[in-house]
């Protein structure tokens, strides 16, 4: 895959070559310039942290000992005198081989002066006279000496085996590195080809496995909203690709609800609206073209105008008020509510209501039960349910409201006793416009049972509803308990 100079793929691999670059220009500064400046900073605190060890132990009896030892594992030499020069002990790191009788080639030791505490042989360095001068000469009673080849330190120390104070001389080599910088580089040429090569090759196959579910996923999202959407993506690269994919499926999925529901709203009011205005319209003109005359039979047709006028305008609002909750996702405004003094006020409304009409209220409703919800949402379902149940009720004029807690839920329960709904139709109740096509029932738009389903799936609730041919039907809201 070509990767384009702003693209994501691209820009990945940059930055990878770029960090390896910087990386070996890091490596190289420190195993090149910086590699004499800090081996001879190593050597130095090494050096004095051996002679700070022998100043505390010199009075131990086995100092030599620990003396032999350090000179062997920091390849320093060390010379323990007075202040004469004179040798009281010393060592280095070949002084094992010395006690047998051999220098570090091999050849036999020869000397005028020998260490009388070993059988091995050092003569003192040369301008030692000077050396013991600058001791001498010093304010805290140390010297350190510093060349570009040599490091030493120095200092008054008690020795267990002199009676006066002792001078310590520890020297160490600091310029061994300068040989070895030539094989480092030519080493760090051909790590570096090498490193470079693999780091480049890496970085590529990195970026293009990072790109490519980056690049499906903006395919993906180019197609949201499409009818067609049938992006694919493999899952299991990395966590928030994945999650960012289910965010994609979730707004698409959103996206065609909204498409639908606009198209839904669409043919509702344009199917819902037409019969009422054709008859505003026909009425108007039998006023224009004939009535206009008869007072008596304008104010019929003037009546049948206005009240088709009424039904519109409520057909209009149940539409509406359907669309709103259709495109509710969740509800913010949500609160704690005393479900039993909604129910009885909203009960004692209606029966208030529809006193003229003859419809009796009875109802059943305990006390302090909870719900978190809509309060108007909540109150316009209820009044759904006890308007469809008035209108149903049949020559009883009478209907039934109870609310109970079970299993943890409030149910609200409407009946009426009217001729009850066929079991086969049951299940399509809550439908849109099933009412109204199909049952040829009595409401305005056939919306107010669908208005009550999606107010109780809004509050997490269901909606269920059984009856009886010939004695009447119970509905049912099931909403969870606060």
């Amino acid at each position: 895959m070509r990767l384009k100079t702003k693209s994501f793929g691209f820009r990945l691999w940059s930055y990878f070559a770029l960090f390896t670059a910087l990386i070996f220009m890091v490596l190289w500064l420190l195993q090149t310039v910086f590699l004499q400046s800090f081996y001879d900073s190593m050597i130095i605190k090494n050096t004095k942290s051996v002679a700070e060890n022998i100043i505390v132990n010199g009075k131990n009896e086995n100092i030599n000992d620990e003396i032999d030892e350090l000179a062997n594992k920091n390849s320093v030499l060390i010379f323990i005198t007075d202040t004469d020069g004179n040798i009281f002990y010393s060592s280095d790191e070949f002084k094992n081989m010395r006690k047998k009788g051999f220098s570090a080639d091999g050849n036999i030791l020869s000397g005028k002066k020998s260490d009388k505490h070993s059988g091995g042989y050092r003569s003192l360095p040369d301008g030692y006279d000077n050396f013991l001068g600058e001791l001498q000469t010093s304010d805290d009673g140390t010297f350190e000496f510093h060349s570009d080849n040599y490091y030493v330190y120095s200092s008054y120390i008690d020795y267990y085996d002199a009676e006066e104070k002792a001078v310590l001389y520890v020297g160490a080599t600091i310029n061994a590195v300068g040989s070895s910088v030539t094989v480092i580089s030519m080493q760090l040429v051909w790590v570096t080809i090498l490193s470079v090569v693999v780091g480049f090759v890496l970085s590529w196959f990195i970026a293009r496995r990072f790109s490519v579910p980056v690049a499906l996923l903006a395919e993906k999202a180019k197609l949201l909203g499409e009818k067609d959407y049938s992006a694919e993506f493999r899952k299991g690269f990395c966590t928030e690709l994945d999650n960012l994919s289910d965010t994609l499926d979730r707004t698409n999925q959103k996206l065609n609800e909204s498409r639908d529901f606009q198209m839904e709203l669409l043919e509702n009011v344009s199917h819902d609206l037409r019969t009422p205005l054709t008859m505003i319209k026909g009425y108007a003109e039998m006023i224009r073209d004939i009535s206009w005359e008869d007072e008596k039979q304008c104010g019929e047709d003037v009546a049948v105008i206005i009240k088709e006028t009424d039904r519109l305008t409520a057909l209009v609002n149940e539409i509406m008020e359907y669309s709103e909750l259709k495109s509710e996702g969740r509800a913010e405004d949500f609160m704690k509510i005393n479900l039993s003094q909604l129910v009885n006020r909203a009960a004692l409304s209606f029966e208030n209501l529809k006193k003229p009409d003859g419809i009796i209220v009875e109802k059943n409703i305990k006390e302090n039960i909870f719900v978190n919800g809509n309060e108007s949402r909540l109150e316009r379902a209820l009044y759904n349910l006890m308007d469809n149940a008035a209108r149903h009720t049949g020559d009883s004029r009478k209907i039934k409201i109870s609310l109970v807690s079970e299993n943890d839920k409030a149910v609200i329960s409407v009946t009426d006793y009217g001729n009850g709904i066929p079991e086969n139709e049951l299940d399509n109740i809550w439908d849109r416009y099933y009412t109204t096509r199909m049952r040829k029932g009595k409401g305005v738009s056939g919306l107010g049972l669908a208005i009550v389903k999606q107010v109780a799936e809004l509050h997490g609730g269901t909606c269920h509803a059984h009856s009886e041919t010939g004695k009447g039907s119970t509905f049912m809201i099931q909403l969870p308990i606060s």
